[in-house]
């Protein structure tokens, strides 16, 4: 048994920043899926470690802690070795900024693929057309994130870091949907390198693992047992891309939520 308990879901890519980290550091670590997850009513331990209901959160002992952002503070100041933040203000700020495009832009993409073809929200020329502004739009980010990488081996430079896993997960994810950076490119290599690591390897073997139990979950939501959290972010990015009837119809038959009461 361990003190340090993470309520997670493997497909998160927010859980899986901060399993890479924890693995990175050989901290043991107890996985936890929250009962109720994605109905918006959840209990035990895992409600009152995060009061919004999101995925992850982390119990170490008496300290709860929500956000992945924060979790990935606290983890770095608890086990400081190996560092995953650079060393410098200014590596610190350029990852931390990385992390941020990523959390509450690229991720939306990920997360719209999901609703188009997992939870079935559209079919037809409007998925279609949805699809097509998500893949525009990732390969801006791919541009963008190539930039940022350089002819470094890591975002964090010399040695794997926040950085990187906080790319990683959105990039598998995105994979998953067959988009993914232009073979042959400093970003896909990247990639590479990256995936052949110990704790990203296991990380996402967990996330693969779990897809099928994603196999009927459009029913789940049909039937009112599942309701998708549409944070804001997501809400734009659904808005944007064309997808404003699907808001509309998920407004009508109560098959969304919002954070907080």
């Amino acid at each position: 048994m361990t003190d340090l308990v993470l309520y997670e879901h493997p497909l998160s890519p927010y859980a899986q920043k901060v399993k890479i980290a924890l693995r990175e550091k050989g901290v043991p670590f107890e996985a936890r899926l929250p009962e109720g997850i994605g109905t918006g009513v959840t209990g035990s331990g895992f409600a009152k470690a995060n009061p919004r209901g999101e995925v992850p959160a982390l119990v170490h002992g008496d300290t709860s802690i929500f956000d992945s952002t924060i979790i990935l503070e606290y983890i770095e100041e608890v086990w400081p070795s190996p560092p995953m933040l650079p060393s410098t203000p200014a590596g610190k700020a350029r990852v931390r900024m990385i992390e941020d495009i990523m959390d509450t832009q690229f991720e939306a993409i990920t997360w719209g693929l999901g609703e188009l073809n997992f939870f079935k929200r559209a079919e037809g020329d409007l998925k279609a057309q949805i699809e097509s502004c998500a893949r525009t739009q990732a390969a801006a980010f791919f541009a963008m994130l190539e930039a940022w990488l350089g002819k470094a081996d890591w975002f964090n430079g010399a040695d794997f870091g926040w950085g990187d896993l906080s790319v990683m997960p959105f990039l598998n994810g995105a994979a998953g949907f067959g988009i993914a950076p232009e073979a042959g490119s400093a970003l896909s290599a990247w990639a590479a390198r990256a995936n052949a690591r110990g704790s990203v390897r296991q990380t996402r073997a967990e996330s693969e693992a779990s897809m099928s139990g994603m196999a009927q979950v459009d029913q789940a939501v049909k039937a009112g047992l599942f309701k998708r959290q549409y944070r804001d972010h997501r809400l734009e990015w659904m808005m944007k891309s064309g997808g404003a009837e699907i808001v509309r119809q998920g407004l009508k038959d109560g098959t969304i939520r919002f954070t907080g009461p």
